[in-house]
């Protein structure tokens, strides 16, 4: 139990300071006692117990990213499924050439976390015409240039199925500009859950194939939640997950501002990137796990081009070593940064983030998920399907 005695204090103020400590707890492997004080949203009957924001302005635990109306708080509406759409972090990133075509090879490491959107599928009856997706958050398309939309046109020109429409509502938490595959995995979902209610015409392996004309992270979602990626980042080599990494803490810090792709990889210099061997990195990670190494294996060559951009991002990640993680880096292209483990001074994190009005803050863990089935959050118990 935690008691506040009586001060003078802002509500603003306070409301951010009890969700650092909640956000530390939960660093601290106390998710299960603190889930139970978090606020949820009571029209939704997904838990989100996994995230914490360090600003909340009502009693809404999701008001920070969620602003727009919902499908899915419409209790009426009853979904044939409902998937999590867990995001990523890339353990390692190396750029290894630009290509003619002005894409960047790249080798990476990915790996899925407990932190992500959710996205309900229904089919609609013969005499609709078209789909309709609605999402919460607002900024998100909602017409053919989301993701989801074109997963969906992709499995029925794939299937020949074109007589079928679905209703679709995308809850998102995921920030955009993140770093995190917010988008992708929700590309990826959608071409899961679309063919399983169509009857899974397409095999995985087929899905895999065709994810590679809508994007380049979109493949790695379709993998058990651990793989390695080259290419444009289509290229996926599923790996067992790492050694003794089932269930790694971590925090996800996000400022609010953002990055684009294109303007880091504008930044990038050529002479300045990592010379590791991926394939040695990799290797690295498949026999140590998480453990702490004396081998250069946390590497991102995107993080030198996005300082430059941004250079308030290279302090905030100083900042966060100096929190005493075991691992600080920046995920993908940014601005999202990691953190792995708990910190061994959990006062200097809390004045950190009390300090920044410019920052989020999400308490998640690794995730992984069997083969017979799709992903499921740290608080889910089953993927539903009528």
């Amino acid at each position: 139990y935690i008691t506040i005695h009586a001060f003078t204090i802002s509500k603003s103020t306070m409301i951010k300071t009890i969700h650092c400590i909640a956000s530390l707890l939960l660093l601290t492997s106390t998710t299960t006692a603190f889930s139970s004080w978090v606020p949820k949203r009571k029209s939704v009957s997904i838990h989100q117990n996994y995230r914490i924001t360090t600003r909340q302005v009502t009693a809404d635990a999701h008001s920070s990213v969620t602003t727009a109306s919902s499908a899915s708080d419409d209790a009426s509406v009853e979904w044939d499924m409902s998937l999590f759409s867990p995001a990523k972090i890339n353990l390692f990133l190396r750029i290894i050439r630009k290509r003619e075509d002005g894409f960047h090879d790249l080798a990476s490491l990915f790996q899925t976390i407990g932190f992500g959107d959710y996205l309900h599928i229904r089919k609609l009856g013969s005499d609709a015409e078209d789909d309709v997706l609605t999402c919460n958050m607002d900024g998100v398309p909602t017409d053919r240039t989301n993701l989801v939309m074109r997963a969906v046109d992709l499995v029925r020109e794939k299937t020949g199925i074109k007589d079928q429409f679905f209703q679709m509502d995308l809850v998102k938490y995921v920030p955009h500009q993140a770093g995190l595959g917010g988008g992708s995995g929700n590309a990826a979902a959608a071409l899961y859950g679309v063919n399983e209610l169509l009857g899974n015409p397409a095999t995985l392996e087929e899905l895999v194939e065709w994810s590679g004309e809508l994007g380049s992270d979109i493949t790695f979602f379709l993998s058990e939640g651990t793989a390695y990626c080259t290419g444009r980042g289509e290229i996926m080599t599923p790996v067992p997950p790492l050694p003794n990494s089932a269930g790694t803490k971590l925090c996800i810090v996000k400022p609010d501002i953002g990055l684009s792709t294109p303007s880091v990889f504008k930044a990038l210099d050529y002479d300045k990137l990592s010379k590791a061997d991926p394939e040695n990195v990799l290797q690295i990670f498949q026999t140590e796990g998480m453990s702490p190494s004396e081998d250069e294996k946390f590497i991102n060559d995107l993080e030198r081009p996005a300082f430059k951009v941004l250079p308030d991002l290279e302090e905030l990640k100083n900042d966060l070593i100096s929190c005493g993680f075991e691992t600080v880096m920046m995920s993908g292209s940014g601005t999202s940064i990691f953190c792995i483990g708990s910190t061994s001074d959990p006062e200097k994190f809390s004045n950190l983030i009390e300090s920044r009005d410019d920052v989020n803050v999400y308490s998640t863990e690794f995730i992984n998920r069997d083969g017979n089935g799709w992903y499921t959050s740290p608080d889910d118990t089953s993927t539903k399907i009528q």
